[in-house]
């Protein structure tokens, strides 16, 4: 099958016409997938760690002030901001979504301007949602179970971080566009630099301006802005990417983005209202149980760093070749994701288990987080290749414009798939039974979305013949 030659952007000036414009051809319809889905992952995975190592350094920092008070709170607040981020990811998925499938077809003309729009509509949404949520930092934080001088703690944290989502969304739209062009590297850069700003941060406000947990939030208020800053440079200076508003397309545009953003964030809500029923859940035996809940949440995106980073690969991959209308590589794509996915979760529960005691030295707060830890750590970290499975299918749903199935199966593992195993695990073991429970349903769904996916690419790949 040969390779759709791109486009000339009409009226493009020269300084917006990309430096590289090798980028600007189908990169992922040639050439070895698996070498393709590895690089895309493990530079993702650098970046994503990378702001996940700047959470867990947080969490590091804060623990030196002695007060578990202050880790429960910034555990209460997480599974906000968890929420927001979530949503600001469902708009990036819509933006790979509508740009890689037009990269992969080779029309250039319409992925920037598909561009420059999705990064306006990422921007006026999240502002909108930022002040919602702020509006309504308190009555949230009661609902999970915060009380007291932490829920006091959660609210000044809240108060700083919550209004960084609008760059911050923006910015990870600009790094998925990154991704559906194949610069792989410079994707990796938005979120790389923007946790060293965090890391680098972090001791600064907190301990030498003495400002405790308003600090943290401070330090990673500014690193969001420094994610849209590179974001940004990647997709206008060095790819040209970035068109121009065109008022008679806009409305357009904003359906098409709508119908797969909405139920993308839909998609992506699912996780952290699963996240917010277990915290809640974990609140009723007290700080110490909230602290372990909180340093498990921020280890997990640490290891399994390279399954996330892998779904966010996965759909680049496929709608530049379901752009291309190449039936046989979206599948060999499909399979060979799920077999990393569980390659990767087999690695890091091996990591987890040798380096278990070491976490629960620097990061334990009290004998009952502890256990929670290394429950974690040696019996509970295989089972998240299982949600790696579920990932990767999202993924191929959104980018084949059938984000509706990933919206189902995510909401179906939240509700069915966590709620009832949570409070059987709660009466069976407290703490420690809830916690495993959370992780029960991600089995069931895990497999349902692979066949879901498989299913999927069949019928659409019949329907060319």
């Amino acid at each position: 099958m040969s390779t759709p030659t791109p486009t000339a952007s009409t009226g493009s000036s020269k300084a917006r016409r990309p430096r590289k414009a090798g980028y600007d051809q189908p990169r992922f319809v040639t050439g070895s997938l698996l070498r393709h889905i590895l690089v895309m992952t493990g530079t993702g995975a650098i970046g994503l760690m990378a702001i996940f190592l700047g959470d867990l350094a947080n969490i590091y920092f804060l623990k030196q002030l002695n007060d578990e008070a202050i880790v429960a709170a910034v555990g209460y607040g997480s599974s906000i901001i968890f929420l927001t981020i979530s949503i600001g990811i469902g708009l990036a998925i819509a933006a790979t979504a509508l740009v890689s499938p037009a990269i992969g077809a080779g029309r250039m003309v319409r992925a920037r301007r598909l561009v420059v729009h999705a990064h306006l509509l990422t921007f006026v949404i999240s502002a909108v949602l930022a002040l919602v949520v702020w509006l309504l930092i308190t009555p949230m934080l009661e609902l999970l179970g915060a009380k007291g001088r932490t829920l006091s703690l959660a609210e000044s944290y809240l108060t700083i971080l919550v209004p960084a989502l609008p760059p911050l969304a923006a910015g990870m739209t600009s790094s998925a566009i990154l991704r559906s062009v194949g610069d792989a590297r410079r994707a990796m850069n938005v979120t790389l630099l923007g946790a060293v700003t965090n890391i680098i941060l972090d001791p600064i406000f907190i301990f030498v301006l003495e400002l405790g947990i308003q600090g943290a939030a401070a330090a990673s208020a500014i690193s969001r802005i420094t994610v849209l800053s590179v974001g940004l440079y990647g997709v206008i200076y060095v790819h040209g990417l970035m068109g121009r508003p065109r008022p008679k397309t806009i409305i357009k545009d904003i359906w098409a983005f709508a119908s797969i953003a909405v139920p993308a964030m839909a998609t992506n809500v699912a996780t952290p209202f699963a996240n917010a029923y277990v915290t809640a859940s974990i609140s009723t035996y007290g700080d110490s149980a909230v602290s372990g809940w909180t340093v498990i949440g921020r280890i997990m995106p640490v290891a399994f760093g390279t399954i996330y980073a892998l779904s966010g690969s996965v759909g680049p991959i496929i709608g530049q070749n379901f752009g291309a209308m190449d039936k046989a590589r979206m599948r060999e794509t499909l399979t060979k994701s799920y077999f990393v996915s569980l390659g990767f979760a087999a690695l890091a529960w091996i990591g987890l288990m040798s380096f278990s005691e070491t976490i629960v030295r620097e990061f334990a707060t009290s004998p009952e987080a502890a256990d929670l830890i290394r429950l974690f750590c040696f019996w509970l970290a295989p089972l998240f290749g299982f949600l790696g499975v579920l990932f990767v299918s999202n993924a191929v749903f959104n980018t084949l414009q059938r984000p509706y199935i990933s919206t189902a199966l995510n909401w179906g593992r939240a509700t069915v798939g966590t709620i009832p195993f949570v409070l059987l695990g709660g009466l069976w073991a407290q703490a420690e039974g809830v916690l495993a429970a959370s992780q029960a349903g991600g089995l069931v769904f895990g497999a349902l979305a692979a066949l879901l996916a498989y299913g999927l690419i069949g019928k659409l790949t019949r329907d060319w013949q």
